[in-house]
């Protein structure tokens, strides 16, 4: 079932109550802290909640977008994308976050041509050199790591830049890369469950069973309910000595 039905502005997540006292920019904070804890359901919610109040949020519009590439839902991403550029058609992240859906489901000429667009309407933040970064690795051109450290040159020891590229390196089995990523994120924000959730992740696709381990506790004690750190810890508990050798022989390859 399409979620559109659940991201029109029909106010059924909230009582009318609670909508009299919490504002647009209540939903927008709210939306950011259930992304950067990958609550990517939630955010999707509180994005809707913000264009309750203001469907001319462009950013909210395009949190959505993202949320739903996070949730591994790129068709119904790239339909909510055509969606928000009937009102923003010039609006760069959300070109970036069309190129980025599109990229994932093989469209990658046209996810080049959004990337393009992106870039041309004076984009300059650190998520559209991410989502160029996606897009290239999606096209398998070495030229992405160009965009990786382009981020983080425009989002100077900014956590939540190192995670996302964590992440994207990650969805692309490129994890000795992630590592590195999301090792930066742990020493720019180290009180954040979610950084150590993705070192861990990646310690753990590399064979390093126990940084992994410790990496997922030191999550666990930031925030015990943190599911990327508890289904970690349950995937440790199932890894044999195959398996670590077989993530040991990623890391060399990767490197």
């Amino acid at each position: 079932m399409s979620r559109f039905v659940n991201l029109e502005f029909d106010g059924q997540f909230e009582s009318e109550q609670e909508s009299s006292v919490r504002d647009e920019s209540f939903y927008v904070r709210e939306a950011r802290a259930a992304y950067e804890t990958s609550d990517f359901e939630k955010a999707l919610r509180y994005y809707s909640k913000v264009l309750e109040f203001n469907p001319q949020n462009a950013g909210a519009w395009t949190g959505q977008v993202r949320a739903l590439i996070e949730l591994g839902e790129f068709r119904e991403a790239k339909l909510w994308a055509d969606k928000a550029l009937e009102r923003f058609p010039r609006e760069p992240e959300l070109l970036a976050a069309k190129a980025v859906a599109l990229g994932r489901t093989g469209e990658l000429d046209a996810a080049l041509a959004f990337s393009d667009a992106a870039i041309e309407e004076r984009g300059d933040t650190p998520y559209i050199w991410l989502a160029r970064g996606d897009v290239l690795l999606a096209r398998e051109e070495r030229r992405a790591d160009y965009c990786f450290d382009k981020a983080l040159q425009v989002g100077p020891r900014d956590w939540f830049i190192a995670w996302l590229g964590a992440r994207i390196r990650y969805f692309y089995r490129q994890f000795a890369l992630a590592l590195k990523l999301a090792q930066r994120a742990v020493e720019w924000n180290p009180s954040h469950c979610t950084a150590w959730a993705m070192l861990g992740s990646c310690q753990k696709e590399l064979g390093m069973a126990s940084p992994s381990r410790v990496s997922f506790s030191q999550a666990l004690q930031l925030n015990p309910r943190c599911a990327e750190a508890l289904k970690g810890m349950a995937d440790l508990s199932r890894i044999g000595l195959g398996s670590q050798i077989l993530g040991w022989w990623r890391s060399l390859f990767q490197r």
